[in-house]
């Protein structure tokens, strides 16, 4: 990719992916078509999705079975990385780089494209060492993907992530010579866009993510009753779905949180911004990010944010400037900065700062520039 002349045939290569990974996903494909001559996609399950909204990539399904049991679970992990290495050795003579997003721990391919002497680039998302870290009772076999993402690591031409700041506290010190900056975040401000004024919104705050354990949620959980005892005509929403929804709506029947605690479900991205427009603070109090999505999009339609100071978050969340940050995310400190956040005399001219900033550095302009210069370095 050292030749500037001619644009590159780029491949992205994904894990299967559930429905929350479309977005990301499809902004990197509308970076790289504007890069490369060619984007080809290798992925599965929902992440297929892109295949129906996205026609300027060559598309590669791989389906992909989660089984219960441990064996069987293993096994399908080692053919689904055949596979996709079997498509990548067909796609041999026609490209030109690999870039695995939302695919770290996809040893064989990797493995695959070393022998075929091809440039491997991991945009990293998340850290999946990280996230598994924080799965307190995650049987040892079971994190074996963190094992398989170190290697890949060491194994990489390049690894881009979102910050300088995610270096040290994802481990990737050893790696400082590859590391290079840049981000696929794209916000539609025509449809994230302030639609209702920050002071004409009713007290609702809320939750938007995974109901997963690397996300706090727990946490957050537990906190409600103590914001409510200082609050308690607040009105909170959780929306998601995930492993933890079970335990949410135990915990909240069990201290009868239900008349002012709603759990939606799953919602659909079309309809997010009429969500966000309608809280007053967006939590987020996450053991690991990366560069959270609804972050933005919160930030753009004009929602305060409190999240924990992980991942590029505090790159862009200036505590009292930009939103607020907490020191940790234990039930206590998450409930003590909410209520500080709320009672904040400035909230109308940090959200305003907030949309703004979003508005200048989460433009298509600014994502292709960004990696325009990755490219120049690969």
């Amino acid at each position: 990719m050292n030749n500037q002349n001619e644009k590159p045939n780029v491949c992205i290569v994904t894990s299967p992916r559930p429905k929350a990974s479309i977005t990301p996903l499809s902004n990197l494909i509308d970076i790289l078509s504007s890069l490369s001559n060619q984007v080809f996609l290798i992925t599965g399950n929902e992440g297929a999705e892109i295949f129906k909204i996205n026609k300027n990539i060559h598309g590669v399904p791989i389906s992909y079975n989660v089984k219960r049991q441990l064996f069987y679970r293993i096994l399908n992990y080692i053919f689904l990385q055949l596979k996709i290495s079997y498509e990548i050795i067909k796609l041999n003579k026609i490209v030109d780089s690999y870039i695995f997003f939302m695919g770290e721990g996809l040893l064989l391919p990797v493995l695959t494209l070393k022998i075929l002497r091809k440039p491997i680039i991991l945009s990293l998302a998340a850290s999946s060492p990280k996230m598994l870290d924080s799965q307190k009772d995650l049987r040892s076999i079971l994190k074996l993907p963190k094992y398989l993402e170190i290697i890949n690591y060491i194994l990489s031409d390049k690894i881009v992530i979102y910050s300088s700041n995610i270096i040290t506290e994802w481990g990737l010190d050893r790696y400082q010579n590859k590391i290079l900056i840049g981000h696929e975040h794209i916000l539609d401000f025509s449809r994230f866009k302030l639609v209702k004024k920050y002071n004409d919104r009713e007290l609702i705050i809320g939750y938007i993510g995974r109901l997963s354990e690397e996300k706090g949620v727990i946490n957050f959980a537990e906190s409600i009753p103590k914001i409510l005892k200082e609050k308690p005509s607040l009105n909170i929403l959780i929306m998601g779905d995930g492993d933890l929804k079970s335990d949410i709506e135990t915990y909240l029947l069990r201290n009868g949180l239900e008349n002012n605690v709603k759990l939606t479900g799953w919602i659909c991205h079309e309809n997010l911004p009429e969500y966000l427009n309608s809280l007053k603070l967006l939590i987020i109090p996450s053991y690991t990010e990366g560069l959270p999505n609804i972050m933005l999009e919160a930030m753009a339609c004009g929602t305060l944010v409190l999240a924990t100071k992980v991942g590029a978050i505090p790159d862009i969340v200036k505590d009292t400037k930009t939103g607020f940050l907490m020191e940790n995310n234990s039930p206590e400190c998450i409930a003590t900065s909410t209520i500080k956040a709320l009672e904040h005399p400035d909230l109308e001219k940090i959200a305003e700062n907030a949309r703004s900033l979003v508005e200048h550095e989460f433009t298509y302009e600014a994502a292709i520039e960004k990696y325009s210069s990755i490219f120049k370095q690969i």
